[in-house]
């Protein structure tokens, strides 16, 4: 099973897809073959194990696999009915597939006969597949969100001017973060009024795999905004039911949503209670005046307010990054 959690973290750590490895063991115990998930429409992890032997190579053989093996037909086929007819004889799996359409088959294949030993390293599984699980249980993103403000709370000076709150080295991390989520939400506001190009950017290079954006908001994009150029294309959603617009972006392979839009759009998506983690950029740096980094989210009382459960701090050049999530989250 170590193995075959070695060989799953070689899949995508992005989009809907889970991250799963495959062990296929001969009756003497030697490793015939290997195999994992490469991403959305290639094979499964058992079945590109399985490719690798000739016809009735897997008779009798016992395959160890991270994630349950899957019950249904998407882009492929179920790998339970893969299992079942290249004759194995034992399936050996760490973490139950918590999908609704894609779980059973564990049932289905001890009802081909088939011995099937679940739990195996069930902890080390859950980790591996943290993000994913919680998403495929919640049927919708992970959602981040993040701003960069003074220390008391301000995102913009009195004029307007926002450039730069935070130093070179915060920038910069902001920019790794966006390079491993699957998308960047903005409000159509934040698209009017800052251009902004919602790249991602490792040094003076584009990343090489960027984030979607997607814009909230009925308002017409100008026909020179720059996220029409992006290099991943863009989305638009129009941001009147929050809750099912994440399913609808899960649905379209989106397991990782960074929030990036102004006050009045990032508290809409605060006020939804669906928000997974916060990223607040701090810096040393005092404005005043009315530009907050949030605006009403509701609250009325201090007992009423999010507490939050601070899990990191990170120290970037002159800023803090502090890193929280709602307490009692998953």
């Amino acid at each position: 099973m170590t193995r075959a959690f070695e060989l799953a973290a070689l899949g995508p750590a992005r989009g809907v897809n889970p991250r799963v490895g495959c062990v296929i063991l001969a009756a003497d115990g030697r490793v015939i073959a290997e195999g994992h998930h490469r991403g959305a429409g290639t094979p499964h992890a058992e079945t590109d194990a399985l490719s690798q032997l000739p016809p009735g190579g897997a008779a009798g053989a016992t395959v160890v696999v991270t994630l349950e093996p899957c019950n249904h037909t998407g882009r492929t086929g179920p790998c339970s009915e893969a299992l079942i007819a290249a004759g194995v004889s034992t399936v050996v799996y760490s973490v139950d597939d918590p999908g609704v359409a894609s779980s059973g088959g564990a049932e289905r294949l001890r009802a081909a006969g088939i011995e099937v030993i679940a739990g195996v390293k069930s902890e080390e599984g859950e980790i591996l597949l943290d993000d994913w699980l919680v998403t495929a249980r919640l049927g919708r993103p992970l959602i981040t969100v993040k701003w960069a403000s003074s220390l008391d709370g301000r995102v913009a000076a009195a004029d307007g001017s926002s450039r730069w709150i935070t130093g070179p080295e915060a920038r910069a991390d902001v920019h790794r973060r966006r390079a491993g989520v699957d998308a960047i939400a903005v409000g159509t506001g934040t698209v009017v009024a800052d251009d902004p190009a919602l790249t991602a950017r490792l040094g003076d290079d584009l990343a090489p795999i960027q984030p979607i954006p997607v814009v909230f908001g009925r308002s017409e994009i100008p026909a020179d905004a720059r996220v029409r150029s992006h290099p991943a294309g863009f989305l638009t959603s129009p941001g009147t039911s929050l809750p099912g617009e994440f399913h609808a972006l899960h649905s379209r392979g989106i397991r990782s949503l960074l929030v990036e839009g102004g006050p009045r759009f990032a508290s809409a998506v605060i006020a939804t209670g669906l928000v997974d983690e916060f990223h607040v950029y701090l810096a040393p740096l005092l404005l005043g005046g009315p530009r907050s980094a949030l605006t009403d989210l509701g609250i009325e009382s201090i007992a009423d307010g999010m507490r939050l459960a601070v899990r990191e701090t990170v120290t970037l050049g002159p800023d803090l990054l502090l890193i929280a999530t709602p307490k009692g989250r998953h």
